[in-house]
Formats: structure tokens, sequence, C-alpha cells
């Protein structure tokens, strides 16, 4: 058991962060989960134990608050797991207007997206990097390519983690650590009910199945791939934003994402 990889996931309880859990648990790793949602990440624990005969183990917490990041780390310590593969998938958005809508919200995706990914990335890869091995998957979005009007906070957050994830991976070239950023278009996750997205006219285009879009990041992950767009409408979407006129591209993401 010494020898055994462990594998924390966040926002494990349900959507993408529960097929990660499958996609990890099926490659031998004991599973740490961990989400706000007690009662899913139960069934999450048990169903890796049953499925997949690996040890697995759960935290109850909302990551979107500084100090149970912290918690969460101290309880690790105390637990003795030692991390080999980090995947940040907690995250939300929420549409409509940055004036509309009361700071405090636009807050707590803040410390959601960012602070708690980037911190939990700090201390852990400072492990990985010890020991000469490990994997970081961070989720970006499409989203980051490109700032958002309706979306404004949440673009520019998945910005911050395309462009950390880049740059960390660069730094840890040469540690056999690896990081990488997985790009998801709209998929079919609860995601979209937080996020009041569901009417929007991106989403009239059609959602990638959350299997295929943890597939896809498991294996760009274990490839230690800079980075991952999912679907071929995603690619050309962002490989059209690139050269798009950043006016043009600016009102065009608005009339997709508009409430």
């Amino acid at each position: 058991m010494k020898n055994m990889k462990t594998a924390l996931v966040t926002g494990a309880s349900g959507g993408l962060g529960l097929e990660f859990a499958r996609l990890l648990a099926a490659d031998g790793y004991r599973m740490v989960l961990v989400a706000r949602n007690e009662t899913a990440l139960k069934a999450a624990t048990a169903e890796m134990q049953s499925l997949y005969g690996v040890e697995a183990s759960y935290y109850t917490t909302d990551l979107a608050k500084p100090d149970n990041v912290e918690a969460l780390l101290q309880q690790l310590q105390t637990d003795n797991l030692s991390i080999d593969c980090l995947v940040n998938n907690a995250g939300f958005g929420d549409a409509g207007y940055f004036l509309d809508k009361p700071f405090e919200l636009h807050r707590e995706m803040m410390m959601l997206n960012m602070y708690a990914l980037t911190r939990l990335t700090h201390a852990l890869a400072q492990e990985m990097k010890a020991k000469g091995h490990g994997h970081i998957l961070n989720l970006a979005s499409t989203a980051a390519f490109q700032p958002a009007p309706a979306f404004a906070i949440y673009a520019a957050t998945k910005s911050f983690v395309l462009s950390f994830s880049e740059a960390l991976r660069y730094e840890l070239r040469n540690t056999g650590v690896s990081v990488t950023a997985s790009c998801p278009g709209p998929t079919e996750t609860p995601f979209h009910d937080r996020a009041a997205t569901r009417t929007s006219k991106i989403m009239q285009m059609g959602m990638m199945k959350p299997e295929v879009v943890a597939e896809e990041a498991f294996r760009a992950m274990k490839a230690g791939k800079r980075r991952v767009v999912h679907g071929w409408l995603n690619k050309l979407l962002v490989m059209s934003g690139a050269i798009t006129p950043r006016a043009l591209l600016i009102k065009a993401t608005h009339d997709l994402m508009k409430p």
C-alpha cells in the first residue's frame, strides 16, 4: 500500500469531477474526493471502492473559503496522504452582467476558480516535485480564450487558469511533474443549472458528454500535454477567435452568451 498512487479530485460529487474520479480509480489510484455535497460524495466513494477495488475517502468542504482550503491541506497531512495526481475541477460560473450581480458572488467565484486551485497546486506540487513525479490537471474552458461579456468574471478566471497552467508546466518541465489545462466548451453537466446558461445561444450549438471530455482530458494529462481543447467545434471556435479582430470577437462572444 505504501507505493499506491493517490489522486485528489475537487468538485468530485458529480459532472466532470465524478468522471475524472472514475477514470483515475480504474487506473489504480487511491482516491481522495472533495466537494460540498456529502451525500453525493459518500455515493461516489462507495462506487470507487466497489466497482474499482481501490481505497477511497472524501472530505466535505467549501473550497471557496480560504480557511477551508488550509484545513483540507492540514487534514491531508494528518491522514498521511501524499498526492500524486491533482485534478482541480471545482468551479462555477454565473451568466449575467457584472453590475447586476452582488459582489459577493463574484468574490466567491474568484476564490474558488482561482485561489483554491492555485493554493492546492502550490502545496501539492511541492510534494510531487520532491518525489520526482506527478500530474496536475486544471480545468480551464474555451471561455479562457476571449473576454466574455455577460460571463465576464467566469471567463476571466478561466483565462487565469489557462495562463497559470501553461506557465507552471514550463517551470516544472524537468521535474517529472506535468501540468495540463483542459479547455472544454459546453458540456452536459449540472454546471449550467447553477450558471443559468442553458438558454444562451452557445448551448444551442450542442453540448459534449462529460465522459467524452473527461476521457480526452485524462489521456492528455497522462501524456503530459500542455492543454487540450475538446471537440472539433470548440477547436474551430478557438482557432477562428485567434484571427478575428478583438472588437468583433468580444461582440460575437456577447451575442453567444447574453441572457
